[in-house]
């Protein structure tokens, strides 16, 4: 991850399809703000247009999109 062109981190997403979408899946009960927010930090650190969260751990599967607001300048 690059903060002001720096290398801060390293992230390794869960899955990346077609180098547009990360896919973080989450083994939990409820998604929860963090989990939100973590993502759209992953996007922004990434370039990545698209974020999948994925709850799968109860009866049935929770999904969450986030997209990162372009800004032109």
């Amino acid at each position: 991850m690059r903060y002001y062109g720096q290398v801060v981190g390293e992230f390794v997403a869960d899955i990346v399809v077609e180098d547009t979408i990360i896919l973080e899946l989450k083994p939990v009960r409820q998604i929860v703000q963090a989990h939100e927010v973590q993502l759209v930090n992953y996007l922004v650190a990434t370039g990545k247009p698209v974020g999948l969260l994925l709850s799968f751990a109860e009866e049935k599967v929770e999904v969450r999109r986030k997209v990162r607001e372009l800004h032109q300048e």
